[in-house]
């Protein structure tokens, strides 16, 4: 865990990934927003292609990784020694190709034999990050704990970390029970409930395919935050996100249960104490949960404001 003397590096290169220019924009935003408050440099990566995400994977596996080293190649090519993937799909994409280049030589040739064709390096050496694993590790609960410029005016909140990023790598937080969203928002002064079910799968792009399971899952996930006391669900995956988002309405027809809740992107909560705009870390974007949101991002009295 860091300390707020400890030194954080000059540059981050991130890479946003498709969804974080579609349906996760507010998460694009609000990470770079973030960032910037913290003064921590952050540079999008130059040229980068879709990652494949891991319906790819699935599909043409060799194609994938390939796909997504062109990513990492184009990072170490520029000198960058780490690349930020926010997307919890993105995320895992690029780590797989990170170990599976190095422990399987049949992968890794090629990967090699491809990005010799495209002119770019093999990309050996560049290691992927979670901004979670960033904000948690390089600058730390108390860094943001002394940068908070507000205190939080709303209700308290369930973490939901999801199942890709703590899964099958360990290096964003504890598979079994994550805590670092938890603890980050805690030095933000924002208080959160023990949400049992914060690493079980929203059904990911299940509600596009056999809705009715997607949704059911998702209901699952509504449900239990409210039953813990939690009035919104924060996360750090845009498709998480956007399922118990965009799905609420229907959710509360076919269960009889009206489920109206804020479904937010750690970055914005974080922001949103340091000091952000609600335009600039993409709250306006969100869909459930406005008229609590109108309540609770209120700007501060100058009594009420931390100094």
């Amino acid at each position: 865990m860091a300390s707020a003397e400890d030194v954080t590096p000059k540059r981050y290169l991130y890479f946003p990934g498709c969804s974080l220019r579609a349906t996760g924009i507010a998460y694009a935003e609000s990470v770079v927003a973030l960032f910037k408050l913290l003064g921590v440099p952050l540079e999008e990566l130059a040229d980068w292609n879709c990652c494949g995400a891991t319906s790819y994977m699935a599909i043409d596996e060799a194609s994938a990784f390939v796909l997504a080293a062109r990513n990492l190649a184009i990072a170490k090519k520029s000198g960058a020694a780490e690349l930020l993937a926010p997307c919890s799909a993105c995320y895992l994409v690029l780590r797989k190709t990170v170990d599976y280049t190095t422990k399987y030589p049949e992968v890794r040739e090629q990967v090699q034999q491809a990005m010799a064709r495209a002119g770019l390096p093999f990309p050996d050496g560049v290691r992927v990050r979670h901004p979670l694993e960033v904000l948690f590790n390089d600058i730390g609960e108390d860094r943001i704990r002394a940068a908070v410029k507000r205190r939080w005016n709303g209700g308290r909140i369930a973490c939901y970390y999801g199942c890709q990023v703590v899964r099958p790598y360990d290096e964003v937080d504890t598979p079994h029970d994550p805590e670092r969203m938890d603890e980050l928002l805690a030095a933000a002064g924002i208080p959160t409930v023990e949400y049992s079910l914060k690493t079980k799968c929203c059904g990911g792009s299940l509600t596009g395919t056999i809705t009715d399971v997607g949704k059911r899952l998702n209901y699952i996930l509504l449900k239990e935050a409210m039953r813990k006391g939690a009035q919104a669900i924060v996360t750090i995956c845009p498709l998480c996100q956007f399922n118990l988002d965009a799905y609420q309405v229907e959710i509360s027809k076919e269960s009889g249960i009206d489920f109206d809740m804020p479904i937010l992107l750690l970055p914005q909560l974080i922001g949103w104490a340091l000091g952000g705009t609600r335009k600039e870390l993409g709250f306006r974007r969100m869909i459930s949960g406005q008229k609590l949101l109108d309540q609770w991002l209120t700007e501060p009295t100058r009594e009420e404001a931390y100094v």
